[in-house]
């Protein structure tokens, strides 16, 4: 199977984003300041959001494989760990400094949508 490693780590990671969003919705309900919930919050939607965008290129390159897809799906996977990472580590432990973490995930992130862009920008026209 191609990119089985790539298929078993989003995976996993749609299986946090579950175990995440039902940690904070009854573990730490009460638990965190609000501002601190609404960082755990983000990190499990932007995890969850990235992991399907994981999904649909993982299924598009099974038809359709370009140059520049596993380099966007490798930026979003560094951009998860680090972005929703630093979140739920800040929350969790209260070390706001972990913040300063988050803007590189978020850098990493846009990266991936950016080379995702340039794969189709060079793909030929029946790509």
């Amino acid at each position: 199977m191609q990119d089985r490693r790539w298929w078993l780590g989003t995976a996993l990671s749609g299986a946090l984003v579950v175990v995440a969003g039902a940690f904070a919705a009854h573990a730490l309900e009460g638990q965190l300041t609000p501002r601190l919930a609404a960082a755990f919050e983000t990190g499990v939607r932007y995890q969850a959001w990235h992991t399907l965008a994981l999904l649909a290129v993982l299924a598009w390159r099974g038809s359709v494989c370009l140059p520049g897809q596993r380099l966007a799906m490798g930026l979003w996977a560094a951009g998860i760990a680090l972005f929703s990472g630093s979140l739920y580590a800040m929350a969790l432990s209260g070390a706001t400094r972990l913040g300063m973490i988050t803007p590189l995930g978020g850098v990493l992130l846009i990266g991936g949508w950016l080379a995702l862009a340039a794969a189709l920008l060079r793909a030929p026209s029946r790509a």
